[in-house]
Order: structure tokens, then sequence, then C-alpha cells
């Protein structure tokens, strides 16, 4: 405990360390977060991804599981039945990448488990061991969990190396396998040299998924006897090649490849080993012995130039590269620089006098005298290769080719066929004639866990999960169409990786897991074995993973599960007495198990963080289209943005990582929990700072106060009144809003909206209906603040749960808040004319403050004048015309006007008043003109009478004499004339 734990002010003091304490303790005790299945109560099945206990848990990665636990709350508060469970993610190799690194004493490891993570010495030894590392971090991340408040069932609690839940995933690839979705062949995947094992996202430093880059290699024809290879993402433009561009300043090697001898740079006939080509290095060669020289394109049958250029990148593709200036922004500069650089030129006895060659035509770009390349470079005005903007022209000339471009039709063997087709085709016949091949590369720099850069690889019988499946694509697009995602725009993201997702390595040779069933050599991977997890919880409690005596009526040993059971429960398949005798349980056991399944399943909603999308969000929808019942199909996925700290990217180098059970040590859960939730909507970066924390802190800080100095309400009668004041009912009216709003934004998940309604709002709200109260000199203590802090704590409970309850406790209540009815807006209550009536009081106060300070007057007098009955009838008339013809223009409503007898004699008159009743009704929000078109009648005489008090108050002046009036007041005092610029909703005001 901290001193930054306790908040005090006079009389008043919260030890937000000790609430927390209190309340996981009775909530621990009462076991309110359990579920059972309950026939005569709505389910919600709720889940967020099992986290990788390899490290304790950062402020970072709170959001994704504070956002679920929100919604546990919320639906639980909705009389839902909720179960929100969590397992632990134990497989995959990164856990033992750091056991290895421990072994070898890495002391940047050893360093950061010691001072960011604060983890003693002793323990750190322990973690040679790799289970103890995911022991002890498990531990760790669930005390964490429980800390942040979150309402999970642990009752469910499992891991991914526990026998049973190996038996489930070993029933899932035995399912993908026998409908032909799990295939053994040759596939390119990122890969770690030292563990010889592929990686995926979970497999590397920072959780980066490595992207493969698929070129077709150009084989150039040098010398009779060599190879130069170019890699290009764009074989199609081979028939616009004008040269080769080699990097005169490196050194190359020349390489016996598969009986043909290439010339690369090193690096690329280390790619290339990987590509399982047979690569014996003969030699190195400079760059500049290539200058000046030519090469023989063997598709074209001519030769071909080979020019310098530094700008060749000895890391990417071969290190060589194709010219296309009629189609590359970045050749065609290069040329152009080449040209007017006179030493390059005479230093290797060259001149460029070649042209642009024209392949492509698109609509975009139809000029006869330019290339499309030339016609993009003049237009952003590169001025030469170093020029930033070329990097854009080149996205999108690249992109509007791809899109919109055919070949021409006098281009041989591709003429007339669209960009995409003849991609395709002159790849296949380039490859195929043995004049190209084929290269992968990694297009993003990765780091296995084990600390090793990754490489491409091509796998040889290797076993992949065939999502390339066009069977399996449309099941997934039928599942993404049929559920909901929030927030909706990032549905598209999701038909995107379903259309371009191909096989995907699915085992490794190392690691921790479950054995692949029919090969047991290799160990299913960390985002294969995870993506229909959910469906074992309702089923975890009942799997003994050891034997136990005293339970061995009520669960299922491990080593009895077969296939039969988990198609019996989960599908509905096989005899049951034949499946209860091979699980060696009873029937009414196997019954009570299934029929638990078929409560809680589907899962209701899933929550994940976007950096998810590409993969185990999109496996999840896969493999649940495949073996699941339509009616089994999960219904909805929330998904978040991540947590920026102060701005920055989390990171370790940065410095800026902080344990999350360190900061709820010093600022308590419910600060954090709502900083992380109000920074920013769903799908936005939140941005987290320890000044945020403070001033949330305050904020709940001050809201304690206020109630805890109105409790009497809560433990006395309060008398009730003789009639309701005019800022009752408006505050009674606010409340209604409040709670329809807050539960929209809710259940839309624009969590930063509804907490601003919590926390800001209804604080605008309060001091407005006290102020009113004090101008009135009325007792500040009745059933309207009682309703009001009732409402906003049951409003604020999923979000701020230990302060929430131990606030209820405050208020009188011997129920825990958690398990409360959600508020439900009484529509009896909300008066529309209530809302205009303060509304206007708050303008006209604003207006005689706005007039003061302008002509320095103190003033002794004030009159104020409300509009007559005629503009009155014309407002009415443009509000019901702008809304039923959507229309506001003036010349259209005054033509009406003219042909309405009961007005068009005034508006003839006063057309530049009609001119401005227009320009108030569009400056209101259409929420306020659908409200102003709803009442009947508003005398504005009414609220501004009951406001007079206020006003003296509010201008500071005792003395002050303050009237109202009607414009159509024959007796008013108006020396002025000022009344004539009343318009409904807008007085016109006189000050002496």
């Amino acid at each position: 405990m901290t001193e930054n734990s306790v908040e005090k002010s006079p009389n008043v003091e919260l030890n937000w360390a000790r609430v927390g304490e209190k309340w996981r303790k009775k909530w621990a005790e009462s076991r309110i977060f359990e579920s059972e299945p309950q026939s005569h109560k709505k389910k919600y099945f709720l889940t967020v991804a099992y986290p990788y206990p390899n490290s304790p848990q950062h402020v970072g990665h709170g959001r994704t599981y504070t956002l679920a636990d929100v919604h546990a709350r919320y639906k639980r508060m909705k009389s839902y039945n909720v179960l929100f469970p969590m397992g632990f993610h134990y497989t995959g190799t990164p856990i033992v990448s750091m056991s290895q690194r421990i072994k070898s004493n890495d002391l940047e490891l050893i360093e950061i488990f010691k001072q960011i993570y604060k983890i003693p010495t002793k323990i750190i030894s322990s973690f040679k061991e790799p289970k103890k590392i995911a022991s002890f971090f498990h531990e760790e991340i669930k005390h964490g969990m429980i800390e942040m408040g979150y309402s999970i069932d642990w009752t469910r609690e499992f891991t991914t190396i526990d026998k049973g839940y190996s038996k489930f995933i070993s029933w899932q690839f035995r399912n993908l396998r026998k409908n032909g979705l799990i295939v053994q062949g040759s596939h390119p995947v990122g890969w770690c040299p030292q563990d010889q094992n592929p990686v995926s996202q979970h497999d590397t430093i920072g959780d980066v998924e490595p992207e493969l880059t698929e070129y077709v290699l150009v084989k150039f024809k040098f010398e009779e006897q060599y190879i130069l290879p170019t890699a290009t993402l764009r074989p199609e433009t081979i028939f616009g090649v004008t040269n080769l561009w080699i990097n005169p300043d490196i050194k190359y090697v020349i390489a016996l490849v598969n009986n043909e001898k290439w010339i690369v740079t090193k690096d690329a006939a280390k790619k290339l080993e990987f590509l399982n080509l047979s690569i014996s290095i003969i030699s190195e060669i400079d760059g500049f012995e290539l200058i000046g020289k030519s090469a023989f394109d063997r598709l074209r049958n001519k030769h071909i130039p080979i020019f310098p250029a530094s700008f060749v990148d000895p890391y990417s593709g071969t290190g060589i590269v194709m010219s296309v200036p009629a189609h590359s922004p970045y050749d065609y500069q290069a040329l152009v620089d080449l040209r007017k650089d006179a030493d390059i030129l005479k230093k290797y006895h060259i001149t460029v006098d070649i042209a642009p060659i024209k392949v492509i035509h698109s609509d975009t770009f139809l000029s006869n005298d330019r290339s499309p390349a030339e016609s993009i470079v003049a237009s952003y005005s590169i001025t030469d290769q170093n020029d930033s903007k070329l990097e854009e022209a080149t996205n999108k000339l690249y992109s509007d080719e791809f899109h919109n471009g055919i070949l021409l039709p006098d281009i041989a063997i591709i003429g007339n066929l669209s960009v995409v087709k003849a991609r395709e085709t002159i790849r296949e016949k380039i490859i195929n004639e043995e004049i190209g091949a084929t290269m992968y590369e990694l297009k993003n720099a990765v780091k296995c866990r084990c600390g090793t850069p990754c490489v491409a690889k091509l796998l040889t019988n290797q076993w992949f999960i065939n999502y390339g499946d066009e069977g399996w694509k449309k099941l997934a697009h039928e599942l993404v169409n049929n559920m909901e995602i929030l927030p909706e725009e990032i549905r598209q993201e999701f038909m995107n990786v379903i259309d371009w997702l191909k096989e995907r390595a699915c085992a490794r040779k190392s690691g921790l897991g479950t054995k692949l069933p029919w090969d047991n050599e290799w160990i299913i991977e960390s985002l294969a074995d995870s993506v229909i997890y959910m469906a074992y919880y309702p089923l975890s409690r009942y799997i003994s993973n050891i034997i136990d005596s005293q339970n061995s009526e009520h669960k299922v040993l491990a080593d009895n599960l077969s296939d039969s059971f988990f198609d019996y429960v989960l599908l509905g398949k096989n005899d049951p007495d034949l499946v209860a005798k091979d699980s060696k349980i009873s029937v009414h056991l196997l019954e009570k198990i299934k029929n638990e399944f078929l409560y809680y399943y589907p899962v209701d909603s899933r929550h994940s963080g976007r950096d998810l999308v590409p993969n185990h969000l999109v496996f999840f929808i896969f493999n649940h289209a495949a073996i699941f019942t339509k009616n089994k199909w999960p219904k909805q996925i929330v998904v978040n943005g991540s947590v920026l700290m102060e701005g920055k990217k989390m990171s370790k180098s940065l410095g800026n990582i902080i344990p999350l059970r360190h900061a709820i040590d010093e600022f308590g859960a419910d600060s954090i929990r709502l900083t992380m939730l109000s920074s920013a909507e769903i799908l936005q970066d939140s941005d987290f700072s320890f000044d945020l924390v403070k001033g949330i802190r305050s904020k709940l800080f001050e809201i304690y106060r206020t109630i805890s100095d109105h409790k009497n309400i809560f433990t006395t009668t309060q008398n009730s009144l003789d009639h309701n004041e005019l800022e009752d009912t408006w505050f009674s009216s606010r409340i209604q809003h409040i709670i329809l709003d807050t539960t929209s934004a809710i259940e839309k998940f624009r969590i930063r909206e509804a907490l601003h309604n919590i926390l800001y709002l209804m604080d605008n709200d309060l001091q407005w209906y006290q102020k009113r109260k004090l101008a009135k000199n009325k007792s500040k203590y009745n059933n309207y603040l009682k309703e009001f802090f009732d409402i906003r704590i049951k409003l604020l409970s999923p979000f701020a749960p230990f302060f929430c309850e131990e606030v209820w406790e405050i208020m009188g209540n011997h129920s825990f808040i958690s398990l409360a009815q959600w508020p439900e807006a009484n529509n009896s209550k909300i008066s529309l004319e209530a809302e205009d009536n303060e509304r206007l009081i708050q303008d006209v106060i604003l207006d005689i403050q706005k007039i003061t300070k302008v002509t320095k007057i103190v003033p002794k007098k004030i009159m104020i004048y409300t509009s007559s009955t005629i503009k009155s009838i014309i407002y009415k008339k443009l509000l019901d015309k702008m809304q039923r013809r959507s229309t506001a223009n003036f010349g259209v409503l005054m033509k009406e006007f003219v042909n309405d007898n009961e007005v068009k004699d005034f508006v003839k008159r006063n057309p530049d008043l009609v001119k401005k009743m227009i320009d108030d009704i569009l400056s209101e929000s259409l929420e306020v003109r659908h409200r102003r078109m709803k009442t009947n009648s508003f005398n504005e005489l009414i609220p501004l009478q009951d406001a007079i008090s206020l006003l003296i108050s509010e201008i500071g002046n005792q003395q002050l004499e303050v009237r109202i009036y009607s414009e159509d007041n024959n007796d008013k005092y108006d020396p002025k004339q000022k009344s004539k610029f009343a318009r409904p909703y807008k007085p016109a005001i006189y000050i002496e």
C-alpha cells in the first residue's frame, strides 16, 4: 500500500487499497461471478483472448480485458446469466525460448525481470525450466486480473497443456483433417534458423506477424554462362524493361544455384538457401565490374544495358533490379538523374539513349506523348530520386494499373489482358520455360523470441491448415455476414483477410503444446490450438487431468476422453450409452456436460485487440465455420485499439512498460480502468498517462465526497413535496435521458461517450440543479437527488466496480451493486418542456453576462422580453416545413408564407426576422428541433419568472430589479423598443 492509495479531504477519507481488498474478498466469499445453467434465465457467454504467461501483464494489456469485463458486468446487471471464464495459453515456443535464454545467462532478459518486473533472483533462476516460467506468470497474471476487479468465473480455468485440453485439440485437428482442411506439402513460412521452427506472431519478439513477399525472379543471361536474376512483383511489365540496375558500391557473389551460375548479393544467396535451392558460392565480384555491360532478355530475345544505381538495396530481393521507366516512377526518375550526371556517365563509359516502353493502358493516364510514370512524376513536381513524394506517386500508379490497367494489344502473349490476368499468365510461362523462378522474402524485420532474425523458408512435408480452400472461405464469409462486428467499420478488414488468407503452417518441431495426433514428431502451434477453445470452457470444470477419487462421480478423467465424447457433447453425434461407457462415466454426467454446453454455446461476444484480426480472430471464424453447426456459430466480435503510454508505443527500450499490478498498487484499479476506457473510442489507440489517472481518481473522489455529504438522504425518509418545482421536473427528465443515452452508448460500445455522460454531463446537471435550489433557498436534500445518486452509481458500476460497491454500501444498501438491476428509463418522467425551460434560463443568463462584459454596465434594472404570439406561430410553422420538406431555402419558405393567411401580413413586413428564425433553427441540433416540434406550446414567461432569483444571484447584485414581459404586453417598460427584437427561444434584453 502506498501513500497514493489514500485520498483525503476535510471529514472524508478514501483508502483505495483497502476498498479494493475489501470487495475482492466479499466477491470471492459470495462467489457471485460463478455461473450455473439456469433454464429460466437468458445466458450471455463472453470471452476474451486468454493470456500467454511469459511475463506479467502491463498497463497496455489491460484495455482489452477491461472492456470485456465492463461488457460482462453490464450484461449481468441487465439480468443475463453471464459466463465470463478465463484460461491460460502455454502453447508454443516463446516460453521455451525464454527458458533457454535464462540457461545461457542472458543478462538483458534477467535485467528486465529484475528491474521492470521486480522478480527476485531466486525465482528467476528457476526459470531454466519452461513450465516454471509459465506457472509463475500464470499466477501473476491471475492475481492482476483479480486485483483489476475482473468478474471472471475461475471454476473453469485451464491451461493449454492440460491433458484434457490436448484431447480436445486432437479432436479438433482430426475433424479438420477428415474434412480435407489440413494438408501436407511445400509452402513458404516465417522461419527461425536457430530453433529450426516456423514462426508466427506469438513466436516473435514484440508479437510481430511475419509477412511474406512472393517475388517472380526473371532470369537475364549475362556473358552466356551467368544468370542475373531480378526480383519483381510485376512480371507483366517485363515487356517494358529498358535496362538493369546494379549497385556499383557493393560486392556480389557468383553462386552455383541448381547447376546455374547466378550473380546475386551475399544476403540473397543466404536467403535462397532457405528456399530449398542448392547454393554453392564460387567467387565474389564487385558491382562496378558489371556496369556498362549488357544482359540478354530471353523472353524478348534482345540485349539491354546495365546501369549503376546506388539506390539498389543489397538486402532486398537479389540486389539486381529490372528497370521499367514507363511504369515505375523510381526507374523513370533514376534515368532522368543519370542522364544529368556527367561524372557517372564518364566514369563507366555509358550513354543513356533509351526511351521508356509503354506496355499498360489505363484511363487515368491517357497521354500519347508521355508514359504513365513521366506523367505522374510531373504531376507531383518531383525533382530527383531523393524526393519523398516518389513513394506516394509510385503507390498511386501501381494501384491504378493493378485495378484498372490493360496490357496494350501489340504486347506478345499477354496483349489485351487485364494486369491481374497478365501477371499470372506471364508468371506461369517464364517459370515453366525456366527463364523465371519464385523467391520468397520477409517483408518485415522479425526476430524469434530466442533473438535470432527470422527468414522466409520453403518448407517441405510441413503440415498446413488450408485457409485457401474456396468452399471454406465461402462459409467464413457467411459467418461474418451473419454476425455483429463492433465497431462496424472494421468488418471489411475481416472480409479482406478471409480473401487473401492461404495455407498456414500449423505445427512445430519444438515448444509446449499438443502433439499432432497422426504425426507425433510435430507439436500443434499456438495460433492453431487457440481458435475454438471457447467451446472447452463449459466442459472444463467436469474434466479432471489427474485421478481424483473424491470427485470421480462428478468428473471425467482426461485419460478416458476420446473423439466420441467430444462428438457427442459438442456436435450431438453418437449413442450416449456407448459414449458414457467409453468415457467411463455415467450417462447422467454425460448428459449434464452436454446440456451445459448447449445452454452456453454459441459465444455471444468475443473480445480481442485489433492486432489479432489478421490471424487469431479470422482463424476463430474459419474453424467455427468448419466444425460447428450454424446455430453454434459465434454471434459477435468486439475489436479494440491498443494503448499508448503518453503518446508513445509501449516498449522495454523506451522504459515505459508499467506492470499492471504495480500500477494498481499505486493508484487503485478503478482509476486505471477508467483511464484506459475514457481517453479514446474503442477502435482508436488509447493514450494512457498517470496524469490522466490522477485526474480520474480526483473525479471519483469528488463523487464520493458529494455522496458522503448527502448520505442522510439515504437513511431518512424525505418529505414528499406538495408540487414539483420546474427544476425538479427538469432534473428527473435529465436522469431519464442519461439512462437512455448511456445504455445506447454501451450497447454500441461507444464507451468513451458513456463515461463522458456519467462522469461529466451528470456533474453539469447536478451543479445546475443545486444552483437552482440554492437561489430559491430550497433544501438540497430530496428524493430527486437520491434518485440521481442511485442511478449514477449503477451506471458507473461496470466501469469502476470497487468504488461503486463502496459507495453503494454508504448509500445504505446491503446487496452487491454488481448484481443490481441496470437502470430503466421512465418515459413518463421525460419532459420536453422542462428541458426547454432550463435551456432558456441558461441562455438568458449567458446573454446578460456577455452584454455586461462588453458594455461594462453594472446593471440596476434588467428587462427581458419574450417574443410575440405571431412569432411563435411562424417559428413552429418553420420547424414543420423545414422538417417535412427537408429544405431551409429562404425563398421557398417565403413563397409558402405569403400564401398563408395566418402569417402573410407579418412575414411581408418582416422578411429579415424570418431569415433570422431560419438561422436560429439551423443552429440547433436535430434533437432540439424534434423536441420543439413535439412541444404544443411553450410559454417562456413561466421559466423566466421562476428563475428571477437565480438571475439576481448570477449577476451578483441583490438590489437588482428584474422584470419579464411578453412582447404582446402593451403595458411593458420598453424605453428603447428592444422587445421587437425578441424571437422564440431568443428573448430580447434591455439593461439600465
